[in-house]
């Protein structure tokens, strides 16, 4: 079984943000979702379904908040 390498915030907001321009500029109906799940180990794992399923698992304290929130 193969693990998911850990990916920062910033690097999922990256695909986010690709993601959304794509959309936008799509000529047509579009359709993005956003599914954050807890896991163990302080760890979430962040799932963007836009077409495909780009999942990501991120390392995570409660100290993250504050700087998560600085967007």
């Amino acid at each position: 079984m193969s693990s998911v390498p850990a990916t920062s915030n910033e690097q999922i907001k990256e695909k986010l943000c690709q993601l959304y321009d794509e959309l936008f500029t799509h000529n047509g109906f579009a359709d993005l979702q956003l599914e954050i799940k807890i896991l163990k180990r302080g760890q979430k794992e962040v799932i963007i379904r836009c077409g495909k399923q780009y999942r990501f698992v991120v390392d995570y304290q409660k100290t993250d908040l504050v700087r998560a929130s600085q967007c």
